[in-house]
């Protein structure tokens, strides 16, 4: 059991149309508060058009129902003004924290200068195809490897000290009204009040979601690249953290090149030379990543994984790319709002 004096957690799952995800998402959340580890589990069903809140309901979870769909972001913020507890753990309906997770949680909050943690995916995500486990790897490998001491956020499977989320504003669903970079947007917010974001690669959940090319452009680009874009140029600089540091950076020019390259090779066939020389500075350069890959699933999927991770990368970059040009010559200084 929990010490009397100990923070009490108040696990958060923001939910919409999750009723067949809920009954594995929240099967360890409520055998953590049986046994007395988190303080309650809240699933905020966002209007759903399932039965999200009467499964949550039969879980045993607390429910709150949204008077309208409003996003992950504000569900959140609505069970953070109710919840009963110190700390506000934020687990995605789609995510299934390990058994320790509450363990983790309450440690990394035990040193009073952490104001947020958050953790990572693990290494066996629920979608077999190589492109939907390349996605999810990806993120976990970015995560593994992050500085400890972050200066963003992720909800995924990240906790925040109830006063500080409070004080600073929660999430800024105005800006963000749809799923987005609102947990990152955040975290800078909790930077600039003096709260330190830890990162701990050992709090882990297991990712539901399946991906596809499509879905992971679309994603990529107008949920994440576009806004974080825009968002750094107009207000927060770059950093040099998890996947926009300085080497990410010269991945993403390093991998331009070489597409510029290939694509030239029809009419210039004698640059296959620098092609080559590209791919093979290209590879060494995520060589980490290359390992990584292989390590999870092989030379074929490692290959497949480090060609497509190149065309993310270029299209990233257009991104931010675009974002100059439209915050320096077309002079849209304030478009941060994603609709």
């Amino acid at each position: 059991m929990t010490a009397p004096d100990a923070l009490r957690i108040s696990v958060i799952v923001p939910a919409y149309a999750a009723a067949h995800l809920l009954p594995r998402v929240l099967a360890p959340l409520m055998a953590m508060q049986a046994r007395g580890e988190v303080a309650e589990v809240i699933v905020v069903d966002d209007v759903s058009p399932d039965d999200t809140a009467a499964v949550a309901a039969e879980l045993g979870a607390r429910v709150i129902v949204m008077e309208r769909n409003g996003g992950p972001g504000a569900a959140r913020n609505r069970a953070a003004a109710e919840a009963a507890g110190d700390i506000l753990w934020f687990v995605d309906s789609d995510v299934i924290a390990w058994e320790d997770g509450a363990a983790k949680v309450a440690a990394a909050f035990a040193d009073p200068a952490v104001a947020a943690v958050f953790g990572s995916y693990d290494s066996a995500p629920d979608g077999r195809h190589w492109f939907s486990r390349y996605k999810n790897l990806m993120h976990r490998f970015y995560h593994q490897k992050a500085n400890p001491d972050a200066r963003t956020f992720w909800a995924g499977l990240g906790a925040v000290r109830k006063e500080v989320f409070l004080r600073v504003g929660g999430f800024d669903t105005e800006t963000y009204r749809v799923p987005s970079i609102e947990d990152i947007e955040l975290g800078y917010r909790i930077r600039r009040a003096g709260g330190r974001i830890a990162v701990d690669p050992t709090l882990l959940g297991k990712h539901l979601k399946v991906w596809t090319p499509r879905s992971a452009i679309h994603t990529d680009i107008f949920r994440r690249a576009l806004p974080w874009s825009r968002l750094m140029i107009a207000r927060e600089g770059m950093h040099d953290d998890l996947n926009t540091s300085r080497g990410e950076r010269a991945k993403a020019l390093l991998a331009g090149l070489l597409l510029l390259s290939l694509a030239a090779l029809p009419f210039a066939p004698g640059l296959w030379p620098a092609s080559l020389a590209l791919l093979a500075l290209a590879a060494f350069a995520n060589r980490a990543f290359l390992r990584f890959m292989h390590a999870h699933g092989g030379p074929g999927f490692a290959l497949l994984s480090f060609l497509w991770h190149q065309v993310y990368y270029v299209y990233s970059a257009a991104a931010f790319a675009w974002c100059l040009f439209e915050y320096h010559v077309l002079g849209v200084k304030n478009r941060l709002h994603v609709p």
